[in-house]
């Protein structure tokens, strides 16, 4: 089973792999100022750009230029990664990556306001401003803008949607020197929380780090669900060399992801 992908004329399949301990390592050179180590560190992690890029297959965009924008995620990441910080840059790096990438998506993809929809804006914030400094309310509400404007509240509403812009999960509300909070931190949803995808996101990355034999072993035993038996004929080698091979696979990607 072949994993090439091309992208921005790049065969990720031929990018360098690192170890963890290979990358901490690498790390230190990037924040003691070598560049070659910093360029070395980009390209090792360019599958980290792609895994997170899987996310937004079903964009209209240019898969090339998403990825781009990626990269650049993930150099701001390199910036401002704390290696004091007992975290992996992984785990740090996706959330960035993923900002960059979204907010490129709502800039490139922002919707048409009509001339009629900006007037209304335009007339309900002057209303609600006007209200505020004459004392008349410190927080007008949408039915008494209506009201004064002699307009359906559901215009009102309409009318401000389309002029607010769209947050990202991951805009920063609060900073703080190096505490900064995103507005996913002030949301909770106890089914896509943001440790499954990271998580999800790190097995990718595991499993990219394996060999091309050891990856097929695993997608006929668990994607298919195949038996050691039945993958033993369909790869070519013995019940036992595939058992083996299974084992370490598990074994490596536990050790990347624990």
């Amino acid at each position: 089973m072949a994993h090439k992908v091309k992208i921005c004329g790049l065969d990720t399949s031929s990018l360098p792999k690192l170890k963890e301990k290979q990358m901490k390592e690498l790390m230190l050179l990037v924040k003691a100022g070598d560049l070659e180590a910093r360029n070395q560190f980009i390209m090792c992690n360019m599958r980290l750009v792609l895994s997170v890029l899987q996310r937004f297959w079903n964009i209209k965009q240019s898969p090339d230029d998403v990825f781009q924008v990626g990269v650049i995620g993930l150099i701001k990441a390199i910036d401002n990664f704390d290696v004091t910080l007992d975290v992996k840059f992984s785990t740090y790096a996706v959330p960035m990556i993923i900002g960059e990438i979204r907010r490129f998506l709502r800039d490139s993809n922002s919707m048409h306001i009509s001339r009629s929809l900006r007037d209304t804006a335009y007339k309900v914030l002057q209303m609600r401003e006007q209200m505020s400094l004459s004392g008349e309310s410190d927080e007008p509400n949408l039915s008494d803008i209506a009201k004064k404007l002699d307009i359906p509240v559901r215009e009102v509403v309409d009318a401000l949607d389309a002029v607010s812009e769209p947050l990202s999960l991951f805009d920063p509300i609060y900073s703080q020197g190096e505490d900064t909070m995103l507005l996913m931190d002030k949301i909770k949803d106890n089914k896509n929380i943001d440790e499954n995808w990271l998580e999800s996101i790190a097995l990718n990355e595991a499993v990219t780090r394996l060999s091309d034999r050891e990856r097929d072993i695993l997608y006929l035993r668990y994607y298919q669900g195949k038996t050691q038996m039945e993958v033993s004929n369909e790869v070519g080698i013995s019940q036992a060399q595939v058992s083996r091979l299974e084992k370490n696979a598990i074994k490596s990607v536990k050790k990347y992801i624990g």
